[in-house]
This record gives structure tokens, sequence and C-alpha cells, in this order.
């Protein structure tokens, strides 16, 4: 499916915080690597195997490196938050490669531009906030799955899915481009999983994230 009009990749990512960008470009990486039409990247997606320190560095080796140096600057210190700021700016470049690859691949396919987990930059569609969504259900029909509903938004691209568990750090673990029906895979049975979700596009990029609701998989 294709549409008429150019699309854009919106670089906003550059403007995140970096627990978000790190999240949400792993997500990027994630999804590129399982779509053959982006097979020939900029950069590696993954790092060789057998390690070669001769092939230029790969997109998942800057986002652990990115991932670490964040931790580490967490207890402060001047040395540690330049080495995280360095490191979040070489990730950026590369991320920056891998968005006008998928520009120049999706410049007419708005589907596939999504499903890469990036966003479009808006061309016609109203740039005001998103409002918050809410999640109308969530259905456990079938073994280690869960069914989310969302309210959809007019003006939202893409749909961000995150988990928790008891008192855990959330995780985002889909990226959808519609809000009807929202399946979550491989999780564990008899875990009672939180579940919340935001919009994404919008003059702010992002909506509020919906209240988060409770559901056990069976």
């Amino acid at each position: 499916m294709s549409n008429t009009s150019k699309n854009t990749v919106s670089l906003s990512y550059n403007s995140l915080s970096d627990t978000d960008l790190a999240s949400s470009a792993g997500m990027v990486i994630n999804n590129m690597k399982a779509i053959p039409e982006f097979s020939n990247p900029p950069i590696p997606l993954s790092p060789p195997v057998p390690p070669d320190p001769t092939k230029p560095v790969d997109a998942t080796t800057l986002q652990t490196t990115f991932v670490n140096a964040i931790e580490a600057a967490a207890d402060g210190g001047t040395a540690l938050t330049a080495a995280k700021n360095a490191a979040r700016a070489e990730f950026l470049a590369g991320l920056d490669q891998l968005a006008f690859y998928v520009q120049g691949i999706c410049r007419y396919n708005l589907p596939l531009l999504l499903q890469s987990g990036f966003q479009a930059a808006s061309n016609n569609r109203a740039q005001t906030p998103l409002p918050m969504p809410a999640i109308t259900g969530i259905d456990n029909d079938s073994s280690m799955q869960l069914g989310v509903h969302v309210t959809p938004l007019a003006n939202a691209y893409s749909y961000e899915v995150q988990i928790s568990t008891g008192t855990g750090a959330w995780q985002t673990v889909v990226m959808s481009t519609q809000a009807r029906t929202i399946t979550l895979t491989g999780l564990t049975t008899g875990t009672v999983y939180n579940v919340r979700v935001r919009g994404i596009g919008g003059s702010t990029g992002y909506s509020d994230w919906s209240l988060p609701l409770p559901r056990i998989v069976t």
C-alpha cells in the first residue's frame, strides 16, 4: 500500500529525553531488522559475527554504549555526564543515517515508513497536541498474549505500548500504526502486567500516557 504525497521522516527523536530516545530507537533497530526492504542500511544494524574491529560501528552497539553511559551518569559527575552526552551524539548521528535511508525507501509508502518505527513528519495533519488515549479493554483470548484496545486518536501516526510487572520499570514492547486491537506477544503465563499506551504525533510529538490497566496472562 502506498500514498501519492512524499513522506519525510520526522527527526523529533533528537529532542527526546535520554531514556525515551534509547527506548524508541531500540524499537526502530529491532523493527528494521525484521523488514526485508531495509536489508542494506548505511550502517549495520547488528554487530558482525565473529566480531571484526575493522567493520564500521553498528546501530545496536551504539545504542548499548549509550544505554550504559546513561546508567553510569545516573550517579552524577562531570566526566560521566560528558561521556553520556558524547555517546548520545554518536548514537543520534547513526540514527540520522538510518532515518534518511528509510525516508529514501518509503518516500511514497507511509505504512512501510511507520513499520520501521520512525515517525513521519506532518504534511497536512493538524498540528495540535494529542489528547491522552484510553485503554478500553484488554483481552487474553490466546495463551501468552494480550489484545489491547485503545481509543483511536485522529492525528496520531502510531501508538507506543509499554508494560511493567510489579514495581518494575516500564518497557516498550509494541509500536502499532492502529489502535483498535494491539497484540502483545511472548508474555509469561500467570504474570500480572500493567499496560499503558501513548499516541505519537501532533505538535508535541507524543500524547500523555494513558492510565495503566493491569491484566493477568493465562
